[in-house]
């Protein structure tokens, strides 16, 4: 060790150094993360005397034999212990070696130990679903209470005083391993909770007949049967009991038809403006490809409030031609119960069928205005677009055999879309509520 001795302002400066741990007159601590550093450096290439001079130490008051003397401790100790060993072994130092060697009886006994925790673990293995087995054949770890659950039982076996070396084993903390064990209360009465929810949520789940995803769920218990859960919680059980809703697909190659006619066609005058908070004034329809049976084909045209989310009318028809359109107008009208606003208008996209003349013309003799989305723009008609995809999700069209069988779906999917189908955008109430 170098004679050097540090004046009263020579600990000063030194002391606020961001690496220096203690300073004495005679003595220098340095932390761990400047050795650290100082080894990276070191073996790189670098002269100890930079290393030292980059964290702000000057080398003329350390002195020079002082630096010299650090660099050559720390190499030792790097190739002997690695990074382990340029820790201050005076932080938790007792007195005895660092590592001591073991007695016959606990090699015999950590061996024991390891074996039964090997057993342990093909055991549970064994009983693991397809899932997480295949979780574990692709190298990844079991979840951290599964790892517990084998260190409790291993110890159980009569293998004491082990925890330590089998938490090691497993690369898991101790603190960890006893926080689960005293847990063990607080875990059954969750579990139970669960178990309760879960019923709920299956229930709400296949509600009228249609899988629903989790805020649908929320607003299901909590409107049928005044049971109000967290969505957080929702999507846990459902993961946890394999509640899967089903999800459109993106269809890259699909592209909206062209639009015909342009001398016909009309410019968008609702502009996405779809909540206009006045039902009965923005009608968006359209009309969608329904395959069933071998090789039959059935469409349908709905037109759809924009304001409230409602079905007002739809046809399904097994011909794609103007009548389609036309008669989904007609049933549109003919509906008692239904006030339109006096501006009303119906926006659509350029297909053929709404740059017709006969349907311009029969628009103009019901009093409703008309309205286009940009070319081969579906954004301009998202809720309608919106709807067809939810629907086609729900109804499985192509194991109908018949067009009336596929009728019947229909019907009874847009009954509950109406009445029955909480929307999170709609205060969760259903379209008719709202």
């Amino acid at each position: 060790m170098s004679k050097k001795i540090f004046s009263e302002k020579d600990q000063m400066n030194l002391s606020m150094n961001q690496y220096v741990i203690r300073i004495s007159d005679k003595a220098i601590t340095y932390a761990d993360e400047f050795k650290k550093l100082f080894i990276e450096q070191y073996m790189a290439g670098k002269p100890p005397r930079e290393i030292f001079e980059a964290y702000g130490f000057d080398v003329n008051v350390i002195g020079k034999q002082r630096v010299k003397q650090c660099a050559e401790r720390w190499r030792k100790a790097y190739e002997e212990n690695g990074i382990i060993g340029l820790a201050d072994s005076r932080k938790e130092s007792s007195g005895r070696p660092l590592k001591r060697e073991l007695t016959q009886d606990e090699v015999i006994a950590r061996q024991e130990a390891r074996i039964k925790l090997l057993e342990s673990q093909v055991d549970l293995l064994k009983k693991l679903d397809t899932k997480e087995r295949l979780l574990v054949v692709k190298g990844k770890n079991l979840s951290k209470g599964k790892l517990f659950e084998l260190i409790k039982e291993t110890v159980g076996q009569g293998l004491g005083r082990t925890t330590r070396y089998l938490c090691d084993l497993l690369h898991v903390s101790r603190s960890g391993y006893y926080n689960y064990l005293q847990a063990v209360d607080t875990r059954t009465e969750r579990s139970l909770s669960d178990v309760k929810a879960g019923e709920l949520i299956k229930k709400a789940f296949q509600r009228k007949g249609f899988k629903k995803g989790s805020r649908s769920i929320k607003m299901t218990p909590q409107n049928d049967f005044g049971v109000i859960y967290n969505l957080k919680r929702i999507r846990r059980l459902m993961k946890k009991f394999d509640l899967v809703c089903p999800h459109r697909k993106p269809n890259p190659y699909k592209r909206m038809a062209k639009a015909t006619q342009e001398h016909r066609t009309l410019p968008n005058s609702l502009e996405r403006d779809f909540r206009k908070g006045v039902p009965g004034l923005a009608l968006l329809t359209d009309i969608t490809y329904l395959p069933y049976g071998r090789s039959e084909t059935a469409y349908l045209s709905t037109i759809l409030d924009a304001s409230t989310g409602e079905i007002l009318s739809y046809n399904l028809s097994n011909r794609l031609t103007l009548d389609i359109a036309t008669d989904t107008i007609d049933a549109l009208v003919k509906q008692r119960r239904l006030k339109l606003h006096k501006d009303a208008f119906i926006h659509s996209d350029q297909g053929s069928h709404y740059t017709s003349p006969k349907y311009q013309e029969l628009l103009k003799e019901k009093g409703l205005g008309q309205s286009m989305s940009r070319r081969g723009n579906c954004w301009d008609n998202a809720p309608q677009e919106s709807f067809f995809g939810h629907m086609k999700d729900h109804v499985d069209h192509r194991s109908c055999l018949t067009l009336i069988e596929l009728q019947r779906k229909i019907d009874g999917y847009i009954r509950y879309y109406n009445n029955n189908r909480y929307q999170w955008g709609l205060k969760k109430m259903t379209p008719v509520q709202y």
